[in-house]
């Protein structure tokens, strides 16, 4: 229905390396291909801790790891490379945004994975069993695609303050707890429990119900002090858990995948979008995955959202015309425009990936952003001529369409 600009190669790259799935099958075999190179750098680096495997496969779990190194330092220069098709990145310029694009932590640990052949390479006297640990973070690369491992990462993230809060009442529980028992058995047992720093080693393995054994008080007054510490113990370690699952759960339910620029860019209506503008219609959007032949909306509905593709195809069923949507295209917005039902009924065609814009916060944007205002009412006034005569819309309903969606201002 709708074609893009034509791509450079940077920004193909781009979609392929950022957009994994939604990149199409490159990007598709280009995230599988990583993660199964992933997954097998750790099991080498397992592997090699083994006296029998590293004397009979020493020179073949080498090689490999020069291969490795090889494409991860690949992958890490052409994600330096393409970051410069985001907004983020081409607002700071071409060296500055792309060094704040290195400093992002998921580019971080990029460099990390390569970092030990980087290091051995130049300081080749260096301890290579330090080099050896930090080899083990690789596996950490795999967080990039791993939507529960991204989603627990912004919940993470999202209750910073209340988890700030919960280390804050440990702390001072620990404190108040390795005090107590210092007052209580510091002169029974000075080697344990002499001075508030010793103490406080038992009262963090107290309050985590971890409890060692190493350090047991004797007296009356300790074990009771003992008793309060291991109760408070649950309760405060039970604070972050349950904060955290529930931010987990509410975002899973939320969204079925991860929204993230590289979908973005995708869809061609919001091609060259300042950081600010992309930031915000990313908060806005909910994801859905929609099956084959499952219905995305029904003619006579009443419009509540519009929806753009990602990836996938779905089909609009008119009277007497059929209307193909792809990948990069967005349908919904007539209705929304017009405030009228469904004239059409929408059905995917194939696993479909869908961005969905509710009906309030598309003419939030509507209002915000003239730019995108302009660019929605263009689209939706060539969509409008195209369909008039399958659907019995008149000139006067067209132009009085135009006319609602240049009013939202």
């Amino acid at each position: 229905m709708t074609k893009a600009a034509p791509e450079t190669l940077r920004r193909r790259a781009y979609i392929v390396l950022e957009g994994g799935r939604a990149g199409g099958l490159p990007g598709g075999l280009v995230e599988a291909g990583l993660i199964v190179l992933i997954i097998a750098n750790v099991v080498a680096f397992t592997l090699q801790s083994i006296p029998e495997m590293r004397a009979g496969y020493g020179q073949a779990l080498d090689r490999f790891e020069v291969v490795s190194v090889t494409i991860f330092a690949l992958e890490y220069l052409l994600r330096l490379w393409v970051s410069a098709e985001e907004a983020t990145v081409a607002s700071q310029g071409e060296i500055a945004g792309r060094l704040h694009a290195a400093t992002r932590p998921m580019m971080v640990i990029d460099f990390i994975a390569i970092a030990p052949a980087i290091v051995q390479f130049f300081v080749p006297f260096f301890d290579l069993r330090v080099l050896r640990l930090i080899r083990v973070f690789r596996l950490l690369k795999i967080a990039r695609y791993s939507p529960a491992l991204t989603t627990l990462g912004k919940v993470i993230v999202d209750e910073r303050h209340a988890l700030y809060g919960t280390i804050l009442l440990l702390l001072c529980a620990m404190t108040f707890a390795a005090a107590a028992m210092h007052a209580a058995e510091g002169n029974i047992q000075p080697d344990l429990f002499g001075t508030i720093p010793l103490a406080m080693w038992w009262a963090i393995t107290t309050l985590t119900t971890v409890g060692y054994g190493d350090a047991v008080p004797i007296t009356l007054a300790g074990r009771m002090i003992a008793g309060v510490t291991m109760i408070a113990g649950l309760g405060l370690f039970a604070l972050p858990v349950g904060i955290i699952a529930t931010g987990f759960v509410s975002t899973i339910h939320r969204r079925d995948f991860n929204v993230t620029f590289g979908m973005l860019a995708r869809v061609p209506l919001f091609k060259d979008f300042d950081a600010q503008t992309i930031g915000e219609i990313l908060d806005l959007l909910r994801s859905q995955n929609v099956g084959p032949g499952e219905v995305i909306s029904a003619e006579g509905e009443r419009a509540a959202a519009m929806y753009f593709i990602v990836s996938g195809s779905v089909q609009a069923q008119l009277p007497g015309q059929t209307i193909r949507f792809e990948s990069g295209d967005f349908f919904g917005e007539l209705a929304l425009l017009r405030e009228t039902m469904r004239v059409a009924t929408i059905t995917s065609l194939t696993p479909t990936r869908l961005l969905e814009l509710s009906a309030d916060d598309f003419e939030t944007l509507m209002r915000r952003h003239p730019n995108l205002r302009r660019r929605v009412q263009k689209r939706a006034g060539e969509k409008m001529r195209a369909i008039a005569e399958a659907v019995a819309i008149s000139d006067e309903e067209i132009a009085a369409a135009k006319k609602a969606c240049t009013e939202i201002d």
